[in-house]
C-alpha cells in the first residue's frame, strides 16, 4: 500500500486535479489518497469568518465566491449534468453548514475556537468529496478516525485512539480510498484541525497505522531544495535526506513538509518521497533512515525563517540562580508562545530566544510579569527585543565530527558584512543555526550556498562606473574571458550594474558585458553617482565589487560608504589614494575592518605589477628605504623622441595625437600625475606623506602651464624648443640622457623633476613610453628590485583592472 498526499496547489484547479488523476492511474498498488483544500480556500474561509465576527456583511460575498469556485470545478471535471448534480448534492451538507456557522458568527459577533475549527476545515471536506467523485474513489471522513485534543493552545493528535480507529477501518479499504487531510475531531465529536500543514500529518498518521510501503507527498516543487529557490536561483533538488535532516530543514522554514509529519513514519521506518505534481518525472527527494554513501558535501540544505524577533533576558543576577530558564519558558508556554531558537551564554548571564514577531508584545508582558521582583531589584536588566530578524540554519548529518564547518560558515557570512546576533548548535552537530537581520538574509543565503554547494567555483558581482576607453576595453575583456575564467579559474563574473555620467542600468541576474554599453544607452535610467551607490548598497549582493574606470573626484568620494557596506573596490582612478593621507588611510582601514578589498594597482604603472610587490615586501617585515621611478609614459616618450629634427613643441603635439598624453598635455607636463603616483608608492611603502610634502619641478616652467588656453600654450611653448635641445645636447656630450622621474629617500623626502642619468643607471635605456620602478629595501639594499614595462595605454590599464578583479576572488 502507498499513501499519496496532494497539497492545495496540486488540487487548486480542475486542470490540476486532472494531473492528480493521471498520476494515480499509473500506480499499481493499493492506494490511499489524502488531499488538502483547494489552493487558497482555507485562507478565504478564515477571512470570511473574521469578517463575520467583525459584523461585516462582506463575509457573505466571500462565502459565495467559495461556493462558486467549487461549483465551477465540478462542472469542469464532470461534464455529465446528472453526475454533476450528484456531486453537488454530495457537498451540499458542507456548504449548508458553512453558511449556517458563518451566519451565526455574524449575528453574535463572536468567533469561538470551536466555530473557527469547523469553518477552516470545510475546504478539505469539499475538495475531498469532489475529487473522490472524480476519481471514483471510496471517500472516508477523517473526523471519524483522526482524533485530537488541545494542549498548550494547540491541537495534538491522540495517537493511540487514532491508530486504533484506523486499524479498524483498514480491512474495509478498496483499491482506491480517499481521506480529507487537516481535519479531525475530539472525544466529544466536535470538529477540530491539526494545524496549518496538517494534511501532511494526516497522511503520515494513516501511513503509520496502515504500515504503508511508502508515503508520497505531492506538491508544487521537485523536492527539498538546497536553499529557497526564490532567493537562490542556483538552488537544486536534494536527492536524499535522513528523517532528522528533513525534520530540521522543515522546522527552520523549508515549507515542503509539515514538521510533525516525519515522526509517525520515522517510528515505522516508512520512507517518504517528495514529488512534484507538475513535474512527475522528476525523481524528487527520498527521506528515510538508510545511511548513504560518503558524500563530498557536509551539509544537505539551508533553511531560513523570516518575520521573527530576538528577545534577550540579561543580568548578572541570573548567574548561578537555578530555575531561571524553567520560569522563562514556563511563562512563555502559558501564553502559547512558540520558541524557535534558544541561545544561552555559558556564564548564565543571558538567555536569547527567537519568537514570531507578532508575539513579542505578549512575550514581553509574560516575562516582565514572571520576573517582576528581579527586574525591580535590577538583578535582571530590561528585556531587549530586536525586531526584523531572521534565522538561518544549515543542516546535514555529515557535519558530525567534521572540523572547520563553523569556521567556513561564519567566515563566509562575516566577510560579506553579515552580522551574527546569536548562535545555536546542538551536540549532535546536525544543525548550526544563527540569527541575523532580515535585510541580510538574501546575501547570507547566497554566500553560504556558494561556500557549501558551489565551492568548486566562485562568483563576483560587478558594478562598473566609466564606459570610456578603459571601461569599454575592460568590458571587452570580461566578455572575451568569461568561458576561460569558468574553465580555468572556476570564476564567474556577473556584470550587475553599469553607470556613465548621468545614466545607469542594473540587472540583478547580470547582463552581457559585450553589449552593456549599448544596453545602457538604450535602457539606462537617469541617475547620479550617489544614486548608483545607493542602489548597490540596497541590492546587498554577496561578493560585490565596485570598479571605477573614471577619473572623477565625485566617484572617488563614494568608495568609503561602499567599503563600509562590505563592497570591494577596484579602481584605476588615483584621486582617492593620492588625496589627503587621512582619506587614504581611512579607506585602507575600512577595507581591512570589513574584510573586503581595496585594490588600485593600476593607479601607478597601468598594468605593471608595482604596488603588489611593495605590499609583499612590507607585509614580510621588510622596510623600503629608497625608491626611484619613471612613472609618466607621456614624459618618457617626449624625452626619448626629442632630437635635432623634432623639437619639444612638435613632440608634445605628437604625443597628444598618438594618445599618450591627456587631451590637454599641460596635465602631464605639470608633473602632477607623477606626484600623485609617487605619493601612492610612498604611502604603500609606509611613509605618511601629503601631496604638499613632495618637492616638484614641472617639466616646463610653471608660467607656461598657467596660460589661459591650450592654444596660447602651444604657441608659447615653442620658445622652449631651443633651451630643451641645448639641455639634451649637453647631457648627450656627457654620456647622459634626460629622464623625468621621482625619488623617495629613507628620511621621507620625495622629489619629482627632470634628471640626467648615465649608462650605468637603469633609467638610461628606458624606451618609448615605458615605466620603471627601482625599490631599495633592507633586503634588497645592494641590488634594488627592478620593475619595468609598458606603463601607459587603455589596453594595459584595462588588463590591470581585470587582474585586480580576479585577485578579489582569489584573496
Amino acid at each position: 500500500m502507498k499513501i499519496l498526499k496532494f497539497g492545495g496547489t496540486s488540487v487548486g484547479s480542475a486542470d490540476n486535479i486532472q494531473r492528480v488523476k493521471d498520476i494515480i492511474k499509473n500506480q499499481d498498488e493499493q492506494l490511499v489518497v489524502v488531499v488538502s483544500a483547494m489552493g487558497g480556500i482555507t485562507d478565504k474561509l478564515i477571512q470570511a469568518a473574521s469578517l463575520a465576527a467583525d459584523g461585516n456583511e462582506q463575509y457573505a460575498s466571500g462565502i459565495d465566491e467559495i461556493v462558486k469556485i467549487h461549483h465551477h470545478t465540478i462542472t469542469r471535471l464532470i461534464p455529465d449534468k446528472k453526475d454533476q448534480q450528484e456531486v453537488m448534492e454530495f457537498i451540499a451538507a458542507e456548504l449548508d453548514e458553512l453558511k449556517s456557522i458563518t451566519k451565526g458568527v455574524f449575528l453574535i459577533r463572536e468567533l469561538s475556537r470551536k466555530s473557527l475549527e469547523s469553518i477552516s476545515g470545510i475546504g478539505e471536506r469539499l475538495s475531498s468529496k469532489i475529487i473522490a467523485s472524480f476519481l471514483k474513489a471510496d471517500w472516508y471522513d477523517s473526523r471519524k478516525y483522526i482524533k485530537s485534543f488541545v494542549e498548550y493552545g494547540r491541537s495534538q493528535a491522540d495517537l493511540e485512539t487514532t491508530n486504533q480507529l484506523l486499524l479498524e477501518v483498514a480491512p474495509k479499504l478498496g483499491q482506491l480510498s480517499l481521506f480529507p487531510g487537516f481535519i479531525s475531531s475530539n472525544q466529544k465529536g466536535d470538529n477540530t484541525t491539526l494545524g496549518r500543514g496538517g494534511s501532511d500529518y494526516t497522511a503520515s498518521l494513516i501511513a503509520a497505522a496502515f504500515d504503508a510501503q511508502m508515503l508520497e507527498i505531492w506538491t508544487d516543487v521537485d523536492g527539498f531544495m538546497t536553499a529557497d529557490p526564490r532567493v537562490i536561483s542556483r538552488a537544486y533538488c536534494i536527492e536524499h535526506l535522513s528523517y532528522a535532516e528533513a525534520m530540521e530543514l522543515s522546522h527552520f522554514g523549508a515549507k515542503v513538509i509539515y514538521p510533525p509529519t516525519i515522526l509517525p513514519v520515522y517510528q515505522k521506518h516508512i520512507p517518504i518521497t517528495i514529488k512534484n505534481t507538475f513535474n512527475p518525472e522528476a525523481p524528487g527527494t527520498l527521506i528515510n533512515g538508510e545511511k548513504e554513501a560518503p558524500q563530498p558535501r557536509q551539509i544537505k540544505g539551508i533553511s531560513s525563517i523570516k518575520n521573527v524577533s530576538l528577545l534577550t533576558v540579561q543580568g548578572i543576577g541570573m548567574v548561578g540562580v537555578s530555575g531561571i530558564s524553567m520560569r522563562l519558558f514556563a511563562s512563555l508556554a502559558a501564553e502559547e508562545i512558540n520558541v524557535i531558537l534558544i541561545s544561552q551564554a555559558s556564564s548564565e548571564n543571558s538567555i536569547s530566544i527567537v519568537i514570531e514577531s507578532a508575539q513579542t508584545g505578549k512575550a514581553r508582558n509574560a516575562i516582565e510579569k514572571e520576573f517582576k521582583r528581579e527586574l525591580s531589584d535590577k538583578h535582571i536588566n530590561s528585556i531587549v527585543i530586536d525586531d526584523q530578524m531572521a534565522v538561518v540554519a544549515i543542516v546535514g548529518e555529515n557535519m558530525k565530527h567534521t572540523t572547520g564547518m563553523s569556521g567556513l560558515l561564519f567566515n563566509s557570512v562575516g566577510k560579506n558584512g553579515v552580522n551574527v546576533y546569536a548562535i545555536a548548535q546542538g551536540a549532535s552537530e546536525l544543525n548550526i543555526s544563527f540569527v541575523i537581520k532580515e535585510k541580510d538574509i538574501k546575501k547570507a543565503l547566497n554566500v553560504i550556498h556558494e561556500s557549501f554547494f558551489l565551492s568548486d567555483y566562485s562568483r563576483l558581482n560587478l558594478f562598473l562606473v566609466g564606459k570610456g576607453t578603459v571601461g569599454s576595453k575592460l568590458l571587452n575583456k570580461i566578455a572575451a574571458q568569461t568561458e576561460k575564467l569558468m574553465k580555468d579559474n572556476r570564476l564567474k563574473i556577473r556584470l550587475i550594474g553599469l553607470a556613465g555620467r548621468d545614466k545607469m542600468i542594473l540587472e540583478s541576474e547580470g547582463m552581457d558585458a559585450s553589449v552593456a554599453i549599448e544596453k545602457l544607452e538604450k535602457e539606462g535610467v537617469s541617475g547620479t553617482v550617489a544614486d548608483f551607490r545607493d542602489r548597490i548598497i540596497e541590492m546587498n549582493l554577496a561578493n560585490s565589487v565596485f570598479v571605477d574606470c573614471s577619473a572623477s573626484e565625485e566617484v572617488a568620494a563614494i568608495y568609503h560608504p561602499l567599503l563600509n557596506a562590505n563592497v570591494s573596490v577596484v579602481t584605476a582612478n588615483k584621486i582617492a589614494s593620492s588625496s589627503s593621507y587621512n582619506t587614504y588611510k581611512t579607506l585602507k582601514n575600512t577595507a581591512r575592518e570589513k574584510g573586503v578589498r581595496f585594490f588600485f594597482e593600476t593607479n601607478v604603472g597601468a598594468g605593471l605589477p608595482i604596488i603588489a610587490p611593495i605590499n609583499d615586501l612590507v607585509r614580510s617585515g621588510d622596510k623600503i628605504v629608497r625608491l626611484e621611478a619613471v612613472l609618466s609614459g607621456t614624459l618618457n616618450y617626449i624625452v626619448n623622441t626629442l632630437s635635432e629634427d623634432k623639437p619639444l613643441s612638435e613632440v608634445i603635439v605628437e604625443a597628444k595625437e598618438k594618445g599618450f598624453s591627456e587631451p590637454d598635455p599641460r596635465v602631464d607636463l605639470s608633473g602632477t600625475d607623477v606626484v600623485r603616483k609617487s605619493l601612492i608608492l610612498a604611502r604603500e611603502s609606509g611613509y605618511c606623506l601629503e601631496e604638499t610634502d613632495v618637492q616638484v619641478e614641472p617639466f616646463v616652467p610653471r608660467e607656461y602651464l598657467e596660460l589661459p588656453s591650450l592654444e596660447e600654450f602651444m604657441i608659447k611653448v615653442k620658445e622652449l624648443d631651443a633651451p630643451f635641445e641645448q639641455k639634451r645636447q649637453n647631457a648627450l656630450k656627457e654620456g647622459r640622457r634626460l629622464r623625468y622621474g621621482a625619488q623617495l629617500t629613507a628620511d621621507g623626502k620625495a622629489v619629482v623633476g627632470l634628471m640626467e642619468v648615465d649608462k650605468s643607471h637603469p633609467f638610461y635605456d628606458l624606451e618609448g613610453s615605458n615605466n620603471i620602478v627601482l625599490i631599495w629595501s633592507e633586503h634588497y639594499f645592494e641590488h634594488p628590485m627592478q620593475i619595468k614595462g609598458y606603463g601607459a595605454g587603455a589596453d594595459v590599464t584595462a588588463a590591470g583592472v581585470f587582474a585586480d578583479i580576479i585577485k578579489v576572488a582569489n584573496v
